[in-house]
């Protein structure tokens, strides 16, 4: 498995992918591809953390982080993490999540921000929001509503979370 950063050449199959991946998951809105691409014209992209898992030449995975704030901090939001659904369950996520970890910490981020499984995420050290002094957003389960600290010297964060436009939110 090769790990990398999209490419513009990259943006049709990772659109496809991404579709793909949320046709079938439990929580999607149908639109999570949309997301990707209006995320990826925003101000809030960060062209180093909008990744690749490639198998054989083939897209297999696609994770992005954005730049959000907490209060008067910038943070990172991890939304979406796609992979294919013949390639899930083989540690591609794991490996995305990973990298991506790897390259925020490089790049100086403190916290990464996850909505997402309360069963999926903790395995990578997210925990609750909440446990951090971070507002969970209206109408979001505070269970789903993770974060981690990325840096081993973090400065203390609190308050509501400001999300990039594209979100929605």
């Amino acid at each position: 498995m090769l790990i990398r950063q999209e490419t513009s050449k990259d943006c049709n199959m990772v659109y496809s992918l991404v579709k793909d991946a949320f046709a079938t998951a439990e929580y999607s809105d149908g639109n999570e591809q949309d997301l990707v691409d209006a995320l990826r014209n925003g101000v809030a992209f960060i062209p180093e953390l909008s990744l690749i898992a490639e198998i054989d030449g083939r897209i297999a995975g696609h994770i992005m982080f954005t730049k959000a704030r907490v209060g008067e901090d910038t943070v990172l939001v991890l939304a979406p993490l796609s992979v294919l659904p013949e390639f899930q369950k083989q540690g591609i996520g794991t490996a995305l999540i990973e990298a991506g970890h790897k390259i925020a910490k490089k790049l100086g981020y403190q916290y990464s921000l996850v909505l997402g499984s309360e069963k999926y995420y903790p395995r990578f050290g997210y925990r609750p929001a909440e446990q951090f002094g971070i507002e969970v957003p209206d109408g979001i389960s505070s269970a789903n509503f993770m974060a981690i600290n990325l840096q081993d010297n973090v400065k203390p964060i609190s308050g509501t979370v400001t999300y990039a436009k594209e979100f929605g939110i």
